[in-house]
């Protein structure tokens, strides 16, 4: 459980021992003392809760690096560029589309 979610629980608790405390009469047998010794368990409980969460250093929520964009050089788009006629040449021969590799329609 986490630290933030413990210290509102054992508030909580606390309010409601109170509560209990406040309205529940002083002569009940020591049931009030005990009571009492649970309302400071909870208390002690609570500011423990509180210090170590107080102690751990939170890192601040990790950034991805933004990365350079990788520039095509003019050497590699002439060698694509010839790939594809090398495609378009060899789908043509064969009467294909080259993108969507149905057959060509002759036309008058």
């Amino acid at each position: 459980m986490k630290a933030k979610k413990a210290i509102k629980r054992l508030s909580k608790v606390e309010s409601i021992l109170s509560n209990v405390i406040d309205q529940f009469s002083a002569s009940g047998n020591g049931l009030r003392e005990l009571l009492d010794t649970a309302k400071t368990s909870v208390v002690r409980a609570r500011k423990t809760v509180g210090l170590q969460e107080s102690r751990a250093a939170r890192k601040p929520p990790a950034t991805a690096e933004k990365s350079q964009r990788s520039r095509l050089s003019a050497e590699g788009r002439r060698n694509i560029s010839v790939a594809a006629k090398k495609r378009w040449a060899l789908a043509k021969s064969r009467g294909v589309n080259a993108v969507t590799g149905r057959k060509l329609k002759k036309t008058a």
